[in-house]
C-alpha cells in the first residue's frame, strides 16, 4: 500500500496535515535547503502536541558526510521522540565512515531514513550497505528544487529499480522531489511504500505555507488510486 508523506514546517501545519489524515508527518525547514531542519525544541514540540496522532519523521539538515557531525545530529534528533530520523546523502565525505558510526544506534532502536538524490549520481550498490547499517529505509528525492521534478530527472525503470532494490533488502521505500497529482498513478504502480510531497500541498512554492485544500486533494487522489488499483 502506497502511503502519504507530507512535508511541514511548522506547529500549525503539523496539525493540518494530521487533520487530513496525512500517513506521515515529514518535518523540515524548506527555508534552509532540500533537507533543513528544524529545531530540536522545536520537533519535540510538535511530537508532544500531536500525541501519536500520525508517524512522525525529521530531519537533520543539509550537512556534509562527516561521521561524528553527522552521528551528533541524529542523536540530537532522535532525542526528540520523532519516529524516523531523515539523513541526506550528499556527494563526497565519507559515507562508510558515517554508516559505522550510525550503526550503534539503529541498534538501539534509532529507525534511519536515508534520503539519496535523483539530481545527483546515485549507485544502486549502497542500499546494501543502508541495510548492513541498519537502516530502516530508503528514500530517493531531488537536491535542486528547481530542476524538475523526479519524474523528469529519472526514468521509470530507474525508479522501478530503486524501489525493488530496497524491498528485497527490507528497506522501506519513498519517492519524493517536486512531485505533482499527475506524478501519482504512475508511481503508484511501481510500489513505493510512501510518496512524499511539499510544494503540491502550498501555494506553489515549497516554501510557502500548507494550503488545507491542496493536502486533502493529494490525500484523496492517493486513495483514490489505491482504489482504482
Amino acid at each position: 500500500m502506497t502511503r502519504m508523506l507530507a512535508s511541514v514546517a511548522t506547529l500549525d501545519e503539523a496539525r493540518i496535515a494530521a487533520g487530513c489524515g496525512v500517513d506521515i508527518i515529514d518535518l523540515k525547514n524548506p527555508q534552509e535547503g532540500a533537507l533543513g531542519a528544524l529545531s530540536a525544541d522545536t520537533v519535540a514540540t510538535i511530537v508532544r502536541d500531536l500525541k501519536g496522532a500520525a508517524p512522525i519523521s525529521a530531519t537533520i539538515g543539509d550537512l556534509p558526510m562527516q561521521p561524528e557531525r553527522i552521528r551528533a545530529a541524529v542523536e540530537a534528533m532522535a532525542a526528540t521522540g520523532v519516529d524516523y530520523v531523515k539523513l541526506g546523502c550528499f556527494p563526497g565525505g565519507d559515507w562508510p565512515g558515517v554508516f559505522a558510526v550510525l550503526k550503534p544506534l539503529t541498534a538501539r532502536g534509532v529507525r534511519l531514513v536515508a534520503v539519496l538524490f535523483a539530481d545527483h549520481p546515485i549507485d544502486l550498490s549502497w542500499l546494501p550497505a543502508l541495510a548492513r547499517s541498519g537502516f530502516a529505509g530508503a528514500m530517493l528525492d531531488t537536491a535542486d528544487k528547481q530542476a524538475g521534478a523526479l519524474t523528469t530527472i529519472r526514468n521509470s525503470q530507474f525508479l522501478r529499480d530503486f524501489v525493488d532494490a530496497a524491498h528485497r533488502l527490507g528497506l522501506l521505500c519513498g519517492l519524493a522531489g517536486s512531485l505533482r497529482i499527475s506524478d501519482i498513478a504512475p508511481l503508484r504502480l511501481l510500489g513505493p511504500d510512501y510518496l512524499g510531497f511539499r510544494g503540491a500541498l502550498c501555494g506553489g512554492l515549497r516554501t510557502d505555507k500548507l494550503d488545507p485544500a491542496a493536502v486533502s486533494s493529494v490525500f484523496a487522489h492517493i486513495r483514490n488510486a489505491l482504489s482504482a488499483a
